[in-house]
């Protein structure tokens, strides 16, 4: 029989790819709910469905059907049902759903939807997240046909914008339960502050919230635990100002909190670690403080649809839980305990971008990403490490396209710090080709770039190039002192890790041609783009995304500038001259690489005035440059935004390399 002769990947298989994300394990540790989103060319926008399985059985149910975003499967105590989110009616609501089959009953009708389902110990409530603005109440209903008519927006707060969420008009987030047979909705937090809801106590008496309830909130950046009594409405500060917490989970037997967080000793760069709040003695331990490690997901990647970090997975035995860490380029699954024992259950090279236990302590469900792999589910056997795949929710694109693998490498800086990256080259290699070389710089700058599939360098090696990723310096991963390195001085050893990973790859890997290497990166990573290209003639094109060109003007048109600055160039307003000397604005005379730049009219976090100083001060001097404007799109673009424009940047990044490389 004659073999299928594979093709190479292209952007708009964006379309053909499925992203299968949030598995949960019902207490029984046999039933598995997960959901699984597909790009939708028709609607241009995503679907989502949840899916059953047996994981003794193996076989794939699909629960939910339609174009509309099911997701957030959560078991009910008894594993008969599910609640999950559906915006099947235009706004998300609460449905529930029987494992034994039947439709789906909406449980919720919220005037601004509802989120974050949660069900209580003896399964009558569901505690979740809604939002209201003053003056309304969470059973009024929205005015049909209404016509909204433009209105002055009225601003007296500082964090008056978010990228996720555009100009703040009044809403706040507030925690309610849902009585389940009724339908009957409580509030059980109020005012003009956010709440977030986490855990049930195991007598349902108490709920766990978040919220930073500073008077000052342009100038907080905390996230306290409160201990919420359902009857009487009153909140208890567990953690008292001292820092940021979240992914709260309760003990089974209501002794402990498991929580991850930090006291923001390094501000933003500070790691997350794990924590203890014991409620009998109302103490507060950090059980991974001499630890260097980062708990929780920071793997960034550009496929993955709603992935959940789980926090503190809690074993029956109360004393024992499982959580994910970010180490060296690939996410674990770690086992830890209330007595500070810390190993590792589950650390190859690759990306856990999912974790459940359903509460067992020898088995869980993780999904794990692979830079040749998209992604899927595998039942992990805890005691042994024996890893059974569930799901192959890829498999027949996979016959079709041919993928690049990454292989890591390592090398010390000229100062003698362990730099990590990797190259992937096109899968079609011949030995003897000379290939163009593409440099990706992440943005964060406190992310890591891991063992997990990547679309955008697909795209790039099955156009012939090589591609070329890695952590540099202010990077996650690596330990504290590593990712605190880049404060105070962007452009300094960040910029040197990325040349000299250049100089070391163009000395150990013949089939790089040096004379034709591009670059390219976002936010951060646009940023450092704008900075090579005004440091150094070494790349003969560039492509710059969601970038920062100018601190000054940050300061005060991103929805965090005026704090970014400070926390991250170290420097404000009161030091125009240092903003400046960090800016790649300022050596726009010396750029002469062809630069692409590409922007999303709606971004927030690096505002489109970035790209267009950029732009203006190039085309001024007669630089080669084009602008490329993506109508309604924020910063995430890339990871998240309107399928169509997706893919329009990745033919233009593709486009433009061909063109100049």
């Amino acid at each position: 029989m004659e073999k299928k002769q594979l093709r190479n990947i292209k952007a708009e298989d964006l379309y053909n790819l499925k992203s299968v994300v949030d598995p949960q394990l019902a207490a029984n540790g046999s039933d598995l709910v997960y959901t699984q989103t597909i790009a939708s060319e028709e609607k241009n926008g995503y679907s989502s469905n949840i899916y059953y399985m047996n994981t003794e059985q193996g076989q794939e149910i699909q629960w939910t059907f339609g174009k509309a975003r099911n997701h957030s499967p959560r078991w009910s105590p008894d594993g008969k049902r599910i609640a999950f989110v559906s915006d099947r009616d235009e706004k998300s609501q609460i449905y529930i759903m029987n494992k034994d089959g039947g439709e789906a009953r909406q449980v919720t009708s919220c005037l601004h939807g509802a989120s974050n389902p949660i069900w209580s110990p003896d399964g009558t409530k569901i505690a979740f997240n809604t939002s209201l603005k003053e003056g309304e109440t969470v059973s009024d209903q929205p005015e049909k046909d209404k016509k909204e008519k433009p209105a002055p927006l009225e601003i007296d707060k500082m964090k008056h914008k978010s990228d996720a969420a555009g100009f703040w008009d009044g809403k706040y987030k507030y925690a309610a339960i849902v009585y389940v047979n009724t339908g009957e909705v409580e509030l059980v937090t109020s005012g003009q502050h956010d709440y977030h809801v986490h855990c049930w106590s195991p007598d349902g008496e108490k709920l766990i919230v978040t919220a930073d309830l500073a008077e000052d909130q342009d100038f907080s950046f905390q996230n306290d635990v409160f201990l919420l009594d359902v009857s009487s409405k009153e909140l208890k500060n567990l953690t008292n100002g001292t820092g940021f917490f979240g992914n709260i989970s309760y003990s089974p037997d209501g002794k402990y909190l498991g929580m991850t967080g930090h006291t923001r000793e390094y501000e933003n760069a500070t790691l997350t670690k794990v924590w203890l709040y014991q409620l009998e003695e109302g103490s507060l331990t950090c059980l991974t403080e001499e630890w260097d490690t980062l708990v929780g997901d920071f793997a960034i990647g550009d496929f993955q649809q709603g992935a959940v970090n789980p926090g503190i997975l809690w074993g029956e035995d109360s004393r024992s839980f499982y959580f994910i860490t970010t180490d060296h380029g690939s996410t674990a699954v770690y086992y830890g305990s209330v007595d500070g024992e810390m190993y590792p259950a589950l650390h190859e090279r690759q990306h856990v971008y999912g974790l459940t236990t359903g509460g067992s302590l020898n088995k869980a469900v993780v999904a794990i990403s692979k830079p040749s792999e998209p992604g899927d589910l595998y039942h992990l056997t805890i005691t042994t490490g024996e890893l059974k795949r569930l799901t192959s929710v890829n498999a027949e694109f996979l016959q079709e396209v041919i993928l690049a693998d990454a292989e890591p490498l390592q090398f010390k800086s000229s100062d003698q710090w362990d730099i990590h990256g990797w190259l992937m080259k096109p899968a079609g290699y011949q030995e003897g080709d000379k290939l163009p070389l593409v440099v990706e710089i992440h943005g964060g700058p406190h992310a890591m770039y891991a063992n997990s599939y990547f679309h955008e360098f697909q795209c790039l090696t099955a156009e012939g190039n090589a591609v070329l990723f890695i952590n540099p310096r202010g990077s996650h991963g690596y330990g504290q002192k590593f990712v605190d390195a880049v404060r105070g001085d962007y452009g300094g050893k960040d910029y040197e890790d990325i040349m000299e990973a250049v100089d070391h790859v163009l000395a150990n890997y013949e089939f790089i041609d040096e004379n034709r290497l591009g670059v390219t990166g976002g936010s951060y990573g646009g940023f450092m783009t704008n900075w090579i290209v005004g440091h150094t003639n070494r790349f003969k094109a560039a492509v710059t995304q969601r970038s920062i060109s100018n601190w000054i003007s940050f300061y005060g048109v991103s929805d965090i500038g005026y704090y970014f600055t400070d926390w991250q160039i170290q420097a404000d307003l009161n030091d125009i001259e240092k903003l400046w000397k960090h800016s790649p604005l300022a050596y726009v005379n010396n750029i002469e690489t062809p630069l692409l730049i590409l922007h999303g009219e709606k971004d927030y976090r690096c505002p489109i005035e970035q790209a267009e100083q950029l732009f203006i001060a190039l085309k001024h001097r007669k630089k080669e440059t084009k602008f490329v404007r993506f109508p309604e799109a924020n910063h995430e673009l890339s990871r998240s935004g309107k399928p169509n424009l997706r893919i329009d940047r990745l033919n233009y990044i593709t486009g433009w390399f061909n063109d100049h490389l």
